[in-house]
């Protein structure tokens, strides 16, 4: 089993930053990939950012490229989304997920266990 706690969200203008946090617990979180997905008011949950065991690979979806960037500390237990450059359409709540697995998934279905999630609120 793995505890997923999610930190960091708030209200933010456009064009800010902000930087999410997701602490881990209860197995090795060097044995998990790593994902950020979000959640809109009306929309279905989207994959957002991946990130490798070893943190050698990361994927993003197309529109968070150049602004945000996933990282992790494994050290810690805990993986991160920087972001940047916000827009009002990034306005979500945010779960971080882990998946026990190689390769890097964008698959929500793949990952096994979830945060409470944090909410991300970009006003214009």
């Amino acid at each position: 089993q793995v505890q997923l706690v999610e930190s960091g969200g708030g209200l933010v203008q456009a064009g800010g930053s902000l930087r999410l946090s997701c602490a881990a617990s209860g197995r090795t979180f060097s044995d998990y990939v790593m994902g950020w997905f979000r959640q809109a008011p009306g929309k279905e949950r989207e994959f957002v950012a991946a990130i490798s065991r070893g943190a050698s690979v990361t994927k993003y979806t197309d529109s968070v490229k150049g602004r945000f960037t996933i990282s992790r500390d494994n050290a810690k237990n805990t993986v991160y989304l920087q972001m940047n450059s916000l827009k009002t359409e990034d306005t979500a709540v945010y779960y971080c997920a882990a998946d026990r697995a190689v390769v890097v998934t964008t698959r929500s279905d793949d990952y096994v266990y979830w945060g409470q999630g944090t909410q991300v609120t970009v006003s214009s």
